[in-house]
């Protein structure tokens, strides 16, 4: 039996709270997305960078890896795929939306997503085949599903400035946006963990957002609430397990992405404080 291969970007529940019985009486139609995969190049370590443009219908928008709190969670579905080991997205830098009370990440119109692909056997062609679940949202949020199947053989063309544009657009390294610490602070609560993090870090410009991960697709992250004091960020939320299991948390696999005004961070990983 073939196992069905998954590449979740961020696996948790299948729809957010704000995605109700109501609002998904409106059915997805073909128009409102389209998916067209730019072939990329092959680098010298054997491994292709490609990436999938997405196409959203006038007011429609779609989603980041980490939505918030009225999204859904975009997730891959491989299993027709033959000659690959991993696929890795790398996400631009996203928006941040306010939708009915409550505010989501992501992308208005379109979205050019690079992925990273390392086939088994280098030199051969990688065929990529399965689906994108993904939600797209004007006024309702609607589940949509998106056919891939394309063959890559090895390419000799050079890089494609499309997808080289969309890898400098990624929100940038903790260290080079001027981190200098980043302590975490951990106390159970009734349904799970509270979480305050403190990260001295310059301010990211105008009215700051953060986005909270935490490594685990069955551990639900509430929405961030931040402040700022001159060069410390404090962010605090809470998360539970959406099973209702005890949560036990690696404090370097917490990942931070602060987005402002004038750039976007990302913070891997922080120590106790």
């Amino acid at each position: 039996m073939r196992k069905t291969r998954l590449f979740p970007f961020f696996a948790g529940m299948a729809l957010s709270l704000s995605c109700s019985a109501a609002a998904l009486a409106e059915s997805w139609q073909p128009d409102m997305a389209q998916l067209t995969v730019l072939p990329g190049w092959t680098r010298d370590d054997g491994s292709r960078v490609a990436a999938l443009q997405i196409d959203l219908a006038a007011g429609w928008k779609t989603y980041w890896r980490a939505p918030g709190d009225a999204g859904i969670p975009p997730m891959f579905e491989l299993s027709g795929s033959r000659n690959l080991a991993a696929m890795t997205p790398h996400w631009p830098t996203p928006e941040v939306f306010s939708q009915n009370g409550m505010r989501s990440v992501g992308y208005q119109r379109s979205l050019l997503l690079p992925v990273l692909l390392r086939p088994s056997q280098t030199g051969e062609t990688i065929r990529l085949k399965g689906r994108l679940m993904m939600g797209v949202c004007r006024d309702v949020c609607v589940p949509a599903e998106l056919s891939i199947n394309v063959e890559l053989p090895p390419s000799v063309s050079g890089p494609d400035p499309r997808i080289e544009a969309a890898l400098r657009d990624r929100p940038m390294p903790a260290a080079e946006a001027g981190l200098r610490t980043a302590h975490c602070h951990l106390r159970p609560t009734a349904d799970g963990m509270a979480l305050r993090a403190e990260l001295q870090l310059p301010d990211t410009g105008g009215q700051e957002y953060a986005v909270v991960e935490v490594g685990d697709p069955l551990v639900w992250v509430a929405e961030a609430n931040i402040s700022r004091h001159g060069n410390m960020l404090t962010v605090e939320t809470e998360m539970m397990h959406v099973e209702g299991d005890a949560l036990a948390l690696d404090r370097s696999t917490l990942r931070f992405t602060v987005l402002g005004q004038n750039r976007a961070v990302d913070v891997q990983g922080c120590v106790a404080g």
